[in-house]
């Protein structure tokens, strides 16, 4: 899961535009971006990802403009 510092106030639409433009860096890198949720009151963006490392993850959003707070491993446990 990784999280996004975005602009506050930044919309759903706007992320979702984002996501889109990114697909094609996620698919060369093999990460699969499964969801995501927005917090616009907070500037938030959440992604939960598959991939074989986060240094995968990361390089998949190397051309996002948004800032990378942190990525968490997570494994579904229900």
């Amino acid at each position: 899961m990784d999280v996004h510092s975005v602009d506050v106030g930044t919309t759903v639409d706007a992320v979702v535009a984002a996501h889109r433009a990114g697909l094609q860096a996620s698919a060369a890198r093999d990460v699969r971006f499964l969801r995501y949720w927005v917090d616009e009151e907070r500037g938030q963006v959440f992604c939960l990802a598959e991939a074989a490392s986060t240094a995968d993850v990361q390089q998949a959003h190397a051309e996002d403009p948004r800032r990378h707070r942190e990525i968490f491993r997570v494994q579904e446990v229900c």
